[in-house]
């Protein structure tokens, strides 16, 4: 290991535990380094800056002085629900770690437009190398926690948990659920190795729900929850009687879920899944189902507007 990757081997270390225990994953780490490389470097290699990626500015370095001090004000330029603050600190101390970060905000909080977030101070030319990559951040982050509180609002009342899915921006996966969770939602499976879900194609290769189901517990036992979609009230009923955790209703319409939910009859966790939007959530959490899961949560979020003004 050269000079270079040492030290920004130790900014890592030195800024990872900002972030909350569950983001302190090698796949977060590395999607941020990647975020900051691919502005800051042409060969997408933070270590390539000499040691400090501001180097890579080429504006900054040669508008703002060395040495010049700079403070930023983060606002957000919309209402909504603000998630990724400690993310966005993690970018600008990879960048540098004399950065102060003062967030005003925690994350998970109702943020009104106009409203500061964070005062960050440090070097210009370092302020300015991390401002976009950390507003990306938490501008998506910010979105889909948005989103979220959006649907979860609209449940209110009801026995509904909203669920999110695998529908993430690849690379992104534990960020885009953490901001799920501060929305207010609650996360499906992380992937495809902490729980059993099986859907069409798997029943397709099985040759049914039965023997799929069969399968998975002569391999695994009871060391994952199994969960098993169906597409009609008689794969409900074999679903229900294999004795699964939760069943996914596919894509039923609003009298088949309430049929559904009756047939259950609190048998087993019914989970309601396809065509979930804002306007139809409602209407889904009054059949009666125990999970709502849509995928719009990650990847039909629009961006909160945040932007960082030098003051």
């Amino acid at each position: 290991m050269n000079e270079q990757e040492y030290q920004l081997k130790s900014r890592i270390e030195m800024v990872k535990t900002l972030l909350p225990t569950e983001l302190q994953h090698s796949s977060v780490l590395a999607a941020l380094q990647l975020a900051l490389a691919e502005d800051l470097s042409a060969q997408a290699d933070l270590a390539s800056f000499g040691g400090h990626p501001a180097d890579g500015d080429v504006t900054s370095q040669a508008t703002i002085p060395g040495g010049l001090p700079l403070t930023g004000y983060i606002r957000t330029k919309a209402n909504g629900v603000v998630a990724g603050l400690p993310v966005a600190q993690v970018v600008f101390g990879l960048v540098d770690p004399t950065i102060a970060f003062r967030s005003q905000m925690k994350d998970g909080g109702l943020v009104q437009k106009g409203q500061v977030l964070v005062q960050v101070q440090g070097g210009g030319r370092a302020v300015l190398a991390g401002e976009r990559t950390a507003l990306n951040f938490l501008g998506r982050l910010s979105g889909i926690a948005t989103m979220t509180h959006w649907f979860v609002d609209a449940v209110k009342g009801t026995r509904a948990v909203i669920l999110d899915t695998r529908k993430t921006a690849p690379g992104l996966r534990y960020l885009d659920k953490y901001a799920v969770r501060m929305g207010g939602g609650q996360n499906h499976r992380i992937g495809l190795f902490d729980m059993v879900l099986i859907k069409d194609n798997h029943i397709s290769g099985a040759g049914g729900i039965t023997p799929a189901v069969k399968r998975v517990r002569e391999m695994y036992g009871e060391r994952y929850k199994i969960e098993v979609e169906v597409k009609n009230l008689t794969e409900l009923e074999e679903a229900i009687n294999l004795h699964v955790d939760r069943i996914m209703l596919d894509n039923m319409d609003l009298e088949t879920m309430r049929r559904a939910v009756q047939v259950a009859n609190g048998r087993t966790p019914l989970e309601a899944s396809g065509n979930v939007t804002p306007q139809t959530v409602r209407l889904i959490a009054e059949t009666g189902v125990d999970f709502i899961s849509s995928g719009a949560l990650t990847h039909s979020a629009p961006t909160l507007d945040i932007s960082m003004k030098i003051g």
